[in-house]
């Protein structure tokens, strides 16, 4: 009787946490944004070190050069081939398991994750137009942090401890600007690639 008390409990707490929480995030998506960004990340690199143009020295004289705006159009394509992979692999988890990817769960999730991303993304076009490309990287990855410490709150809790990481890395690339693409690729790139591999062998397998 006891037993059956106690399955019952359970049952009705994974009624409720399915409810309330998105639990379609896919492991395999964090893999792909995670590469997509150290792809990008490469691409940039030979923009900044090998170009005929010093990209920095042209943000500073808000000089935009068109390597200037070959970085940004590498961090779009980065942002949209993310974001894409994000939502297909999540669809198809979604779909394998009988249920919605646009729930009222993954509802409150975007509409808390895009408060922080959309002002961060407002404050790197100012610091862009204001020559500040140094700190570009940290407060992306900043910003990023928190939309996904925000998120936590609605789906996986291991999200909210890659949120915090990622904040402690935007961290250490605004206190050295110089150094800023290998914080980007780290946080972005590597880091994803490590929580998306656990995500995907601690929940994706079952």
């Amino acid at each position: 009787m006891k037993e059956k008390y106690l399955d019952d409990l359970q049952e009705i707490r994974s009624i409720m946490e399915r409810s309330t929480r998105f639990l379609s995030f896919s492991g395999k998506a964090g893999i792909a944004a995670g590469l997509f960004a150290l792809i990008g990340a490469y691409v940039a690199y030979q923009q900044i070190y090998f170009s005929d143009t010093i990209i920095y020295d042209s943000l500073e004289s808000r000089a935009y050069t068109s390597h200037v705006f070959r970085l940004l159009a590498i961090a779009i394509t980065v942002l949209i081939l993310s974001i894409g992979s994000s939502i297909w692999f999540s669809w198809q988890k979604a779909k394998n398991a009988g249920k919605k990817l646009w729930s009222p769960a993954s509802k409150k999730l975007v509409f808390h994750a895009i408060v922080p991303l959309i002002t961060g993304g407002v404050l790197i076009l100012i610091l862009l137009n204001r020559g500040y490309l140094g700190a570009v990287a940290g407060v992306s990855l900043i910003f990023y942090g928190l939309a996904l410490f925000q998120a936590g709150n609605f789906t996986f809790s291991d999200i909210k401890f890659l949120g915090i990481i990622e904040i402690i890395i935007g961290l250490l690339a605004v206190a050295n600007p110089g150094y800023g693409l290998y914080f980007w690729a780290l946080g972005f790139g590597v880091l994803h690639i490590v929580y998306g591999t656990i995500m995907h062998f601690k929940y994706d397998r079952k």
